[in-house]
């Protein structure tokens, strides 16, 4: 039987992924050394839902991610897969939001956006905190440039002249808060429902029935989750680690 392999690049990633962690000998991570995960050695599929849990500490994910990368540099390619295949999640976030106001094939950018990721493997410091969010911010920094090089190279950079000035909206990404939210979902901070709950009804201004309803949960339980949801969104800003983003201020009545 003939495999057919996915034309997208982060289809591809998890159709890797699959592979490296399918019976009788997934590719597997030894918890045991890390205080707050399971006792156990995980495949690799069953330590992704472990890190994503809202019960697993941060400080923990982090560790995680230190040896996940330290493994990329020592034991190579099959570590390379199982680091993106874990940090899809993120992946998908990021590429999603790289592709609003964007026509056409997303491939090209999905593409920078798994080499940058995959380059910042081999220099990121250790040292730091919230390791996978960074990983996937130079993945995102790839496909920015990359963006900036092919505008320049079609001609789509002006140069307006005026008489006077204006004040412009922000030119960095970072500063707006759908941003902040997808970095919090790389990080693991929120999850993507959570992601969506908090999006549409805070800065879209969907009703919260409405998104409820989409989620098929009651009014009650959205507004808990959301509630818990961004508490946990704060602590991390005020914390540091999200970097490069400012939360939204909520409105009331929302």
């Amino acid at each position: 039987m003939q495999i057919v392999w996915p034309a997208t690049p982060l289809d591809a990633v998890q159709r890797a992924f699959d592979l490296l962690v399918c019976p009788p000998a997934p590719l597997a991570f030894d918890c045991r050394p890390f205080p707050g995960l399971p006792a156990q050695v995980l495949p690799l599929d069953e330590l992704k839902a472990v890190l994503i849990a809202d019960s697993t500490p941060r400080p923990v994910r982090d560790a995680v991610w230190r040896e996940l990368v330290t493994r990329t540099r020592r034991d190579g390619s099959a570590w390379v897969v199982a680091a993106a295949g874990l940090a899809l999640p993120g992946l998908r976030a990021m590429a999603g939001l790289l592709s609003r106001g964007r026509r056409g094939d997303s491939a090209d950018r999905d593409a920078d956006l798994l080499v940058g990721f995959v380059e910042r493997l081999r220099t990121i410091d250790l040292t730091q905190t919230r390791i996978v969010g960074k990983l996937i911010d130079a993945g995102a920094r790839r496909v920015k440039n990359s963006r900036r090089d092919d505008d320049a190279a079609d001609g789509d950079v002006d140069l307006v002249r005026v008489a006077g000035s204006w004040s412009l909206p922000p030119q960095h990404p970072w500063d707006h808060p759908d941003w902040v939210l997808s970095r919090a979902v790389a990080a693991a901070v929120i999850d993507p429902d959570e992601c969506l709950l908090i999006s549409a009804t805070r800065l879209d201004r969907v009703d919260l029935q409405t998104v409820a309803d989409k989620l098929g949960i009651t009014r009650e339980l959205a507004t808990a989750w959301r509630y818990a949801a961004e508490r946990r969104l704060t602590d991390a800003i005020r914390g540091g680690e999200l970097d490069w983003g400012r939360l939204l201020a909520a409105a009331p009545g929302t």
